[in-house]
């Protein structure tokens, strides 16, 4: 076969064969930037991404490198319809895709026989955790599997959730940020069958346990717990359904987001983990654990009598204790004392508060951290594959990773983490560098092609700042962290500046000068990134590099009743006097062998990048994608492309493979491999711009090349094959011929005895209907019993084919089939059901103006329901659009408040914060803000964001509370007002500023700042009647009237 289009020669066949991989989609912009005509403009490039963003094309190529955009929006291109698409077909062929990336690994796979992995990479909150569940959803729905392995196919998609849920948390950056490193290795058979997988997890971010940033969240799992567990789960694990009350959950001020579902989420969670292998006993033990995580937040220390500090919430430390299974007294003297050895013996040293409180803090992150460790591994164990009959075919086994890993991270406050999270993508990047930038440079020239090098920035430098021996940054920071003497974050940074003073891509504050001094603090240090320069804050770094947990806190621990808390804190490690590796040593080595697991198989790229730091559908940062495609290396990679070829291989390979296309090179090539290749592509018809020959390997310039190529492949296979296919065939039809014969004969015996059989059994079975039909007819007063039962089981069908067809339409329809006697309660309960649907039915037509009242009937039932007295004789009366006529508002005051409709007013008696004195006003709520008024004059204006919350007392008087920020200098104090209709009042001022949850309702007393740094008191008695006075403590006493009990 030749080459089709050969005959067009030079560049008009370049631009015909290029085209020809454009489909009709993608007539905006190009689908590989290998096709770009201006290849080295930076602007052609983001603006071709751009222009196929805007029509929602969110993959484009340069070569074998995917580039990915976030469309932070649902796209309809990953259906099964979609897989099926992208199975099986050549790489090139249709639209760039995520599915064309997995199947052309798949396939290389299978057909390469060398492991294969795919690299995702990109900044946080550009979609690489969500491009790595579409290629395992590609994986398990196009693989083919066995019956026994469909529950490894749910596992693996379901081990995605769970990871989620205890590894993933909002950042400022991402709504869904992985907080951990994954790499997963995916396993096939030699069938290329899915048979297990297993899950790599790196540097989990302990530090969000305790701490997290403004505006961010801690881990999904505490959040998704207490939102959506049922109500006796929480009893049990001793929560209160309010994140609010938990300190390790309120630093970030971020507790609700509207693009997260934590009710739905948590039961996805509680799902997966039954699909992928937990039991109810692990599932509530690693509930407890979550838990006792939440309750150490809580967990508050004092001063006792002796001067020692002593935990002061008794009722989180028994919680504590009882999740954690521990003794509360050992767990106690734990948080408050350390122990200490010293020439061999022991000493128990008290803890000062900073001290307890950083030992608290050391156990949460300690006790979350490594039960996140046992979950990985309790996936890995039920993602391990177990079949004995592959077992005994292990060594041909193949699997494809999947890197899903941080991205660069720069936040206003850059830590310890922060520098890790870099330091990985640092040795990506140098990964990138050298298995794609330089490796191509080095295989063209060590093969003799000529072509123009590609100057490229190699960060090796910035890896060796960091990790060299004994002269490199964790090298600094492991040494400094276990020198004798009072080491701090400050020496560490001095060291530092004097090790690293003339490195290039280090600088500080001391070491800087001009405009970069002011940009360095002084605690400060820079490092110039690849991606950029950071500035990483040194608090902490000591601190979080050693990350240790006082001994005496193991040993309580490990004498624990959880099972996960035993086996993630061994009686081994309090026994081991060896000082554990740093927490930085420990994430170079596991990065260094990751490197080894990635540099040992065939890989592949995802680069993602984020188009806006919003998160908004549609909208296009041109600044902040040049910023990504600058670190990514996307230009580099396209110069490469555009300088070289798009596919390679050795001369034996590709001899091997296409032999026989050419009658010279099939069956055998005897002579030089080079010889052979030559004389394969000559019969082929390549012309000479399409193929260089190189010293050991053929190298083709245009993916269409290489399709006709294999084209041509498949159309020779068949006639390969056909002379072997002509004698079997000879042979299979006469072995057929007597197969058949001697078939139909037996088939004719045991047919005729089958038909004879059969029509005797069938009459014995409308014999024995009949007979059951009389003899339960006979017994059908008598409970059910074998001689009725198939006449009680007719009559139930009977009744419920009649009610079926007579059942009542309407709430006063009461007509009901008379049902037989066997049938009267299940009868019962089904008009019961339908009575009951009948009448949902009606109350879903009740009006709107009625429906509102009953919405502020249940809201004022939330507030008050068992907590104000007077709340029961309030229920009858209906709430009133607004206590006051329009005529009752002064027209100055409407101008005043100009576009602000007044929604709800009400005549009310204010109570000055100096001498208690009454003063009528009227209180006017708006949709934004609320508003005091006396006469024609505005007195105070409390916009509802700024409203901290509400207060009124049990008892049956008027008074409410107001309380406003007292830094706010617009606000001269809380508001204390009376009313006589209280509960309507706060009911419409809690809906309308949505602080029904901000209600408090005081038993004895309502504290209120009177000004700032002083507060007042309300205190409340029950009397005969309402009586206001004030004490003599300068307190303002109200007698509030006592009902008469009903």
């Amino acid at each position: 076969m030749r080459y089709r289009g050969r005959e067009v020669g030079g560049e008009g066949r370049v631009q015909l064969i290029m085209e020809s991989t454009l489909t009709a989609r993608d007539r905006v912009g190009v689908q590989d930037f290998v096709l770009l005509e201006n290849y080295t403009s930076e602007a052609a490039f983001i603006e071709n991404l751009r222009r196929r963003f805007k029509e929602n094309l969110i993959y484009t190529y340069i070569g074998s490198v995917l580039v990915s955009v976030n469309p932070y929006k649902h796209l309809e291109i990953y259906s099964k319809a979609h897989m099926e698409r992208y199975r099986g077909v050549s790489f090139y062929e249709i639209s760039p895709h995520i599915y064309a990336v997995s199947d052309n690994t798949y396939r290389a796979l299978r057909t390469e026989r060398k492991d294969q992995c795919i690299l995702i990479s990109g900044e946080s909150g550009a979609g690489k955790t969500e491009a790595s569940k579409k290629i395992l959803q590609y994986y398990s729905t196009t693989c083919p599997i066995s019956d026994n392995m469909s529950t490894l196919r749910d596992r693996l998609l379901q081990s995605t959730p769970v990871l989620e849920a205890f590894g993933n948390a909002k950042t400022l950056k991402n709504d869904n940020s992985s907080r951990f490193g994954k790499y997963m290795d995916v396993k096939f058979d030699f069938r290329g069958a899915l048979i297990g997988g297993h899950i790599l997890n790196y540097l989990l971010e302990k530090t969000r346990v305790v701490h997290q940033n403004h505006g961010e969240r801690n881990f999904h799992i505490f959040y998704q717990l207490l939102e959506g567990a049922e109500p006796d789960l929480l009893t049990k694990l001793c929560l209160e359904r309010n994140a609010l009350k938990y300190q390790y959950l309120v630093k970030g001020c971020c507790s609700r987001v509207s693009s997260i579902n934590d009710k739905n989420d948590w039961k996805t969670v509680r799902k997966a983990l039954e699909i992928t292998g937990f039991h109810e006993e692990e599932v509530e033990d690693l509930l407890n654990v979550i838990a006792s995580v939440l309750h150490l937040g809580n967990l508050q220390f004092g001063e006792g009598e002796d001067g020692e500090t002593e935990i002061t919430t008794e009722p989180q430390h028994n919680y504590l204790s009882k999740l954690l299974g521990v003794d509360g007294a050992d767990l106690k003297d734990a948080l408050t004392h350390k122990k200490l050895t010293a020439k061999g013996e022991e000493m128990i040293s008290p803890l000062n508060f900073e001290q307890a409180v950083a030992a608290r803090d050391a156990l949460a992150k300690a006790v979350y951290g490594r039960t996140f460790t046992w979950l990985v591994a309790k996936i890995n164990q039920s993602l391990a594959f177990k079949d004995d009959m592959h077992n005994s075919s292990k060594g041909s086994s193949s699997v494809i990773g999947l890197l899903d890993i941080y991205g660069f991270e720069v936040f206003q406050h850059n830590s310890f983490e922060q520098f890790c999270i870099n330091y990985c993508n640092e040795k990506l990047q140098q990964l990138f560098i050298e298995l794609t930038l330089k490796s191509e440079q080095e295989d063209y020239e060590s093969e003799g092609i000529s072509w123009e090098p590609v100057k490229y920035f190699d960060n090796k430098i910035i890896c060796d700042l960091v990790e060299e021996k004994h002269k490199g940054f964790i090298s600094i920071l492991d040494e400094e962290c276990v020198r004798p003497g009072q080491p701090s974050d400050i020496s560490f940074l001095e060291k530092l500046e004097d090790t690293l003073g003339g490195h290039a891509h280090f600088v500080t504050h001391k070491l800087s000068s001009g405009k970069t001094r002011k940009a360095v603090g002084r605690e400060e240090f820079r490092l110039l990134h690849y991606a950029g320069e950071v500035n990483y804050t040194v608090s902490g770094f000591l601190d979080k590099n050693n990350d240790l947990l006082y001994r005496n806190l193991k040993e309580v621990i490990c004498q624990s009743d959880s099972q996960i808390l035993r086996q993630c804190f061994q009686r081994e490690e309090v026994t081991d006097q060896k000082r554990p590796e740093t927490a930085a040593t420990q994430f170079k080595n596991s990065l260094a062998k990751l490197m080894d697991i990635l540099m040992s198989k065939e890989p592949s790229y995802v680069r993602c990048i984020k188009p806006n730091d919003a998160k908004q559908p549609g909208r296009f940062d041109e600044a902040l994608v040049r910023h990504q495609v600058k670190y990514l290396g996307l230009m580099e990679n396209l110069r490469v492309r555009r300088a070289g070829f798009a596919y390679r291989r050795h001369y034996q390979a590709f001899l091997q493979r296409y032999k026989s296309l050419c009658p010279s090179t099939w069956p055998n090539w005897q002579g030089p491999l080079a010889d052979g290749v030559a004389t394969l592509v000559q019969h082929l018809g390549y012309t000479p711009e399409e193929y260089k020959l190189g010293r050991t390997k053929i190298f083709i310039r245009y993916p269409k090349t290489l399709f006709t190529t294999e084209d041509a492949l498949e159309a020779r296979r068949p006639s390969l094959a056909l002379s072997l296919q002509t004698s079997w065939r000879g042979y299979r039809e006469r072995s057929k011929y007597q197969r058949i014969r001697h078939a139909v004969i037996v088939i004719q015996s045991a047919w005729r005895g089958m038909k004879s059989r059969r029509r005797a059994r069938r009459r014995r079975q409308a014999a024995n209907i009949i007979r059951n039909f009389i003899r339960g007819f006979i017994y059908r007063h008598y409970e059910r019993c074998p001689e009725n039962q198939y006449f009680l089981d007719h009559q139930r069908f009977s009744f419920l084919m009649t009610l079926v067809r007579n059942l009542p339409k309407s709430v006063l329809d009461k007509s009901w089939p008379v049902p037989p006697p066997s049938l009267t309660e299940a009868s019962e309960h089904l008009r019961r059901m339908r009575m009951q649907d009948m009448m949902r039915a009606y109350c879903r037509r009740i009006q709107p103006e009625w429906k509102k009242q009953m919405e502020q009937k249940v809201v004022a039932s939330h507030i008050f329901n068992d907590q104000k007295e007077n709340y029961p004789q309030s229920v009858p009366r209906l709430f009133v659009a607004s206590r006051l006529n329009s005529e009752d508002l002064n027209l100055k005051v409407i101008q005043t408040l100009g576009s602000d409709k007044v929604k709800y007013g009400v005549p009310v008696t204010k109570y000055d914060r100096r001498g208690y004195k009454a003063r009528p006003r009227q209180l006017l709520l708006t949709s934004s803000f609320a508003v005091l008024v006396a006469e024609a004059k505005l007195k105070q204006k409390i916009e509802y964001a700024t409203l901290r919350g509400i207060s009124v007392s049990s008892l049956s008087d008027g008074f409410l509370v107001l309380h406003v920020p007292s830094e706010d200098n617009k606000q001269k104090s809380d508001v204390v007002l009376q009313c006589d209709h209280v509960i309507e009042v706060v009911t419409k001022l809690a809906t309308m500023a949505d602080k029904i949850n901000n209600v408090n309702v005081s038993q004895d007393s309502i504290r209120f700042v009177v000004s700032r740094g002083k507060e007042g008191i309300i205190d409340f008695t029950s009397g005969p009647v309402l009586k206001v006075s004030k004490g003599k403590k300068g307190h303002l006493l109200v007698t509030a009237p006592q009902l008469n009990p009903r």
